[in-house]
C-alpha cells in the first residue's frame, strides 16, 4: 500500500511539471528588460535559396513572435495579384502564395518592422526574406529617402515602384516589377534587383492596386531614368558602433538604421484639374451651403430658389469662389423643410471638357425636436458676436474685428463706446465701424489706440444684431495695448540666392505667420514678433505666383523645392536675432523639426 501511494505521488509531481512547463510560455519577470529581437533558427526554404517551386515559406525563430500592422508593412515584390496569407503559429511566420509564382524571377518579401517578439514587441528592423524560382539571385540594389514635398515630413503610408517598362503610362496602368515601403525614417533600399534602366516612382496606394491611377493620390517622379548595374550598384557604408559604456545608464531599445539613399524622392498631389460641385448641404433653416472643387470666375455661379424672390435671400461668395453662401431672408422661405434650388457651375466631362451644367438639389433640413427645457424667447433671440483681440492684447495700427456667425444688420453705434481708462477716468476715444465688403459676418473697428493703454469697448443692448431680429446683451471688452519693447525682430541674411525665393514665417503648427519675397542676396527683416519659437521655410517660387505650387507628373513638372532654417529660431522680448542663411542646398530639415514619425512599439 505505502508503494502505491509512493508510486501516485511520483506521477502526479511529474504531471504537475509537464503541465506548469507547457503553461510557461513567457519568459521570466525581473532582470534587465529585452531588446533582443527574434533570431531566425531555421527555414523552408532556406533564405537566398534558388529553383523554389513550393507554395510556402516558412520562418521559425528562437522565441514566440507576433506580427505588428501586417497589412500596412508586408510588401512583395515583384508583386502578385493576389495577396499571400500570412499566419503565426508560435514561433514560426507562415507565408502561403495564393497563386503560381512566375518562372526565373527573385522574389523579395519584406516585412519592414512587423515581425516582433511576444513579450516586449521588439522588431527586427527592415526583415527581408529573398528566393528565387530560376537558377540565380538577383542581387542588385536601389536607395533613397521619401519626403512630401510641401513641408519634408516622412510620409507614413507610401510605396516605392520601380518600373523596367519606361512608357510614362506604365505607372497607370501596369504592375510595377519592384515594390517596396519606405521605413519610419523616409528611407528604402530596394534589393535583389536584375541589370537594368528603370522608372523611379512613389506612391500613396489609396485603392492597394500598386498604380498611381487615383488624382488625389500622392505620388512623387524622378523624372530621369536610373541605370542599374554592378558598377554603380549601392553598397551599405559600416557603421561603427560606439562601445562606451556609462555605469548607471538606463538601455534604450537600438534605433533602425537611417537610409542615406542614392535617390530623392518628393511627394506631392497634384492639383485639381476638373471642375464639379463637391458638395451641397443645408446647414440650418436660413442658410444653403455650396463648395466646389476649383475656383471660378464670379458669373460662373448661379443659384435661384424655385417659387421664391430672388429678394427673398441672397449669396455671399469667398475670396476665391469657391464656397457659397446663400442665406435665406423671409421666415415664410426658410421655415419650409424642402427647398428645391437649380444650380448651374462648371463641370468637367470625362473627355476633359469643361461646360456650364445645371442641376436640381432638394435641400432639406427637419428642425429638431425641442427638450422638456424649453428655453425663453429671450435665450432664443439672442445674438452673440465675438472680437479678434488676443489674450496677449492689441497692437498698435491694427483694426478689431467684430465676428458672427449669421449676418449682421447694420450695427447702432449709439450705443457702442471706446473709453481709454485712466487711473482716475474714462477718457471717450472717437472710433470708426465699417463693414467687410467681401463678408456680411464682419464688422472692422478702427481708433488710434496708444501703446501701453488700456480701453474698454462698451456696447449695449441692442446695438449689435443679425439679419433674423436677434439682438445682443450688454457687454464690456476690456482690453490693453502691448508696448513695443514686448516684441522682437528677426534679421535673415540670406546668401546664395537665384531667382524668386518666398521666406517664410512659420509657427510651431507650420502655418504661415508672415511671408517676403526676395530675388538677390540680402536682408529679410519680420519686425514685432512675438517672443515665441518661430521656424523658417524658403520656397523655390519658379512660377513667380507667390506661394508653393505643388507638381504634376503628365506635364513632367516636379513640385517647387523647399528647405528650411537648420534650427527653430527662440524669438526674446525686446531683443533683436540676427541669423546668416545660404540658400545653396534645397530639400533640408533637421529630424527634429519633424512631426509625423512612425511609431515603434
Amino acid at each position: 500500500m505505502k508503494g502505491c501511494i509512493k508510486w501516485s505521488i511520483l506521477i502526479g509531481g511529474v504531471v504537475l511539471a509537464v503541465i506548469s512547463g507547457c503553461a510557461r510560455q513567457a519568459a521570466p519577470t525581473g532582470g534587465p528588460e529585452d531588446f533582443t529581437p527574434p533570431r531566425i533558427v531555421r527555414s523552408t526554404p532556406l533564405d537566398k535559396s534558388i529553383l523554389f517551386n513550393g507554395k510556402k515559406v516558412v520562418v521559425t525563430f528562437n522565441e514566440f513572435i507576433q506580427l505588428d500592422k501586417i497589412a500596412d508593412n508586408f510588401v512583395i515584390s515583384p508583386p502578385l495579384l493576389k495577396k499571400p496569407d500570412i499566419l503565426v503559429k508560435g514561433k514560426s511566420l507562415e507565408v502561403e502564395f495564393k497563386e503560381k509564382l512566375k518562372d526565373n524571377v527573385t522574389y523579395t518579401l519584406y516585412f519592414q518592422d512587423a515581425v516582433r517578439d511576444l513579450n516586449n514587441g521588439n522588431p527586427i528592423y527592415n526583415y527581408q526574406f529573398v528566393f528565387s524560382t530560376g537558377k540565380t539571385i538577383d542581387s542588385l540594389s536601389v536607395t533613397g529617402n521619401i519626403l512630401n514635398a510641401s513641408n519634408l515630413e516622412i510620409p507614413l503610408n507610401s510605396l516605392v515602384l520601380l518600373y523596367s517598362n519606361l512608357s510614362d503610362s506604365a505607372v497607370s496602368n501596369k504592375m510595377p516589377d519592384y515594390v517596396a515601403s519606405p521605413d519610419r525614417n523616409g528611407g528604402f533600399r530596394i534589393n535583389n534587383i536584375s541589370e537594368g534602366k528603370y522608372h523611379l516612382f512613389a506612391l500613396e496606394d489609396k485603392n492597394n492596386n500598386k498604380r498611381f491611377d487615383l488624382a488625389d493620390e500622392g505620388f512623387a517622379f524622378l523624372g530621369s531614368t536610373i541605370e542599374v548595374t554592378k558598377e554603380n550598384n549601392w553598397l551599405p557604408v559600416p557603421v561603427v558602433k560606439d562601445t562606451t559604456k556609462v555605469r548607471g545608464a538606463k538601455r534604450k531599445p537600438p534605433e533602425p538604421p537611417v537610409i542615406k539613399g542614392q535617390y530623392k524622392l518628393f511627394l506631392f498631389t497634384a492639383a485639381k484639374k476638373s471642375h464639379y460641385l463637391t458638395s451641397s448641404d443645408r446647414k440650418n433653416a436660413q442658410l444653403l451651403f455650396f463648395t466646389l472643387s476649383l475656383p471660378v470666375k464670379p458669373d460662373d455661379f448661379s443659384l435661384n430658389i424655385q417659387n421664391a424672390s430672388e429678394k427673398s435671400y441672397f449669396v455671399e461668395k469667398n475670396r476665391t469662389n469657391d464656397t457659397i453662401m446663400v442665406w435665406i431672408t423671409d421666415s415664410l422661405l426658410y421655415s419650409k423643410s424642402q427647398l428645391n434650388t437649380i444650380v448651374s457651375y462648371p463641370f468637367t466631362d470625362t473627355t476633359g471638357v469643361t461646360k456650364s451644367k445645371t442641376d436640381t438639389i432638394n435641400m432639406v433640413f427637419i428642425q429638431p425636436r425641442q427638450t422638456r427645457a424649453i428655453k425663453s424667447k429671450d435665450s432664443q433671440n439672442k445674438f452673440t458676436f465675438r472680437t479678434s483681440i488676443p489674450s496677449s492684447g492689441m497692437i498698435a495700427g491694427r483694426p478689431i474685428r467684430f465676428l458672427s456667425d449669421t449676418p449682421f444688420r447694420e450695427p447702432d453705434t449709439s450705443l457702442i463706446h471706446l473709453y481709454q481708462l485712466d487711473k482716475q477716468a474714462k477718457i471717450k476715444v472717437p472710433y470708426s465701424l465699417k463693414k467687410d465688403s467681401l463678408n456680411k459676418r464682419s464688422y472692422i473697428f478702427n481708433a488710434k489706440l496708444r501703446e501701453g493703454e488700456s480701453y474698454l469697448i462698451v456696447a449695449d443692448r441692442s446695438s449689435f444684431g443679425n439679419i433674423y431680429g436677434a439682438i445682443s446683451d450688454s457687454t464690456g471688452i476690456k482690453f490693453s495695448v502691448r508696448n513695443s519693447d514686448s516684441f522682437s525682430k528677426l534679421t535673415l541674411n540670406i546668401t546664395n540666392v537665384t531667382g524668386n525665393i518666398l521666406i517664410q514665417l512659420l509657427d510651431f503648427r507650420e502655418t504661415l505667420v508672415l511671408q517676403q519675397e526676395i530675388r538677390k542676396d540680402g536682408k529679410v527683416v519680420f519686425p514685432m514678433l512675438d517672443p515665441v519659437s518661430y521656424r523658417v521655410r524658403a520656397v523655390n517660387d519658379l512660377n513667380g505666383d507667390g506661394k508653393w505650387t505643388t507638381g504634376d507628373y503628365w506635364l513632367n513638372q516636379q513640385p517647387e523645392p523647399v528647405t528650411y532654417f537648420p534650427t527653430d529660431i527662440l524669438m526674446k522680448a525686446n531683443f533683436d536675432t540676427d541669423q546668416d542663411w545660404s540658400l545653396k542646398s534645397w530639400g533640408l530639415k533637421d529630424p527634429k523639426q519633424r512631426a509625423t514619425k512612425q511609431e515603434v512599439k
